[in-house]
């Protein structure tokens, strides 16, 4: 019986581990949903030559289908940098932009903010030697996620 719970505390921490590893960086954020994404689509908006390309409001879009869920809004946005360089080589990399940063309530009422690291898509598509492109992409996402949460 001891040696059955340590398998299962080896597996789960191992699927806990992967989880963690795969490429989608979660913080907190002390605003709510709606001014978490405020603040991203303003930091977004003064970057400069950065525009937003949609911002989605989970909640509002169940809500008008007589559905129920809890706070989350994704906005997307870009500046095309990245698409020369990727999509020509890896054009199923398309599923995977433009940027996106999402803001969502979890069950304990708190407000995390989510993203995809360019190591992430990296591994999702078979990148190779774009290292330099998919810097950039994490650290631009990493920037507006995090000043918005802050």
């Amino acid at each position: 019986m001891k040696k059955m719970f340590l398998i299962l505390v080896a597996v789960v921490w191992c699927v806990s581990a992967l989880g963690q590893g795969a490429g989608v960086v979660t913080r907190s954020s002390r605003y709510s949903v709606a001014e978490t994404m405020d603040r991203a689509e303003a930091a977004v908006k003064a970057a400069n030559g950065f525009q937003i390309f949609a911002r989605v409001d989970f909640q509002s879009l169940a809500a008008a289908q007589g559905g129920n869920v809890r706070p989350s809004q994704l906005l997307v946005f870009g500046r095309g940098t990245v698409l020369q360089p990727l999509l020509p080589q890896y054009p199923v990399t398309a599923l995977d932009l433009p940027l996106k940063i999402l803001a969502w309530e979890d069950d304990g009422g708190k407000v995390m903010i989510s993203y995809n690291t360019g190591e992430y898509l990296a591994q999702r598509h078979g990148i190779n030697g774009k290292d330099d492109v998919l810097k950039r992409l994490t650290e631009a996402t990493a920037l507006f996620a995090n000043g918005a949460g802050e």
